[in-house]
């Protein structure tokens, strides 16, 4: 038996939208992927006590604040201070181009952009898990 990819869907920030976040959850969770999602408005310090209690493989941020670039850098910060290096965090939203770089160079192993299809970021998780169709 083999068990299904865990995902947190987090808001961090004080960001109000929700609904990008989740479609992707739906998405995730109608893929076979076991999704937790955070709700509106979480910190980055209950973001990573949320990871780390529900034992996930990736974490999947959504910001369309414009405070992606200081918000993200603070979740793999916290990550890195708790000694956890083997959650797959990904970041989406509305997030300019040149901010991918900077992001990755954080440790975002991924950026999903407004638009971008839900089976491109399935592909990539199950890549990155190794997995297929959500389950590991």
């Amino acid at each position: 038996m083999t068990n299904p990819v865990r995902i947190l869907v987090a808001k961090p920030g004080l960001d109000g939208h929700d609904r990008g976040a989740k479609v992707i959850a739906q998405g995730f969770r109608n893929a076979g992927m076991e999704v937790i999602y955070t709700g509106l408005r979480q910190t980055p310090e209950q973001i990573v006590q949320t990871a780390i209690q529900e034992d996930v493989q990736v974490i999947a941020l959504s910001c369309l604040s414009g405070a992606h670039s200081y918000l993200f850098p603070k979740v793999m910060e916290l990550l890195k201070n708790e000694g956890i290096d083997d959650i797959i965090v990904l970041g989406g939203g509305v997030i300019p181009e040149e901010d991918i770089k900077d992001l990755k160079d954080a440790g975002i192993r991924e950026v999903f952009t407004s638009g971008t299809p839900i089976k491109a970021m399935l592909d990539f998780i199950n890549e990155n898990t190794g997995t297929t169709g959500g389950v590991s």
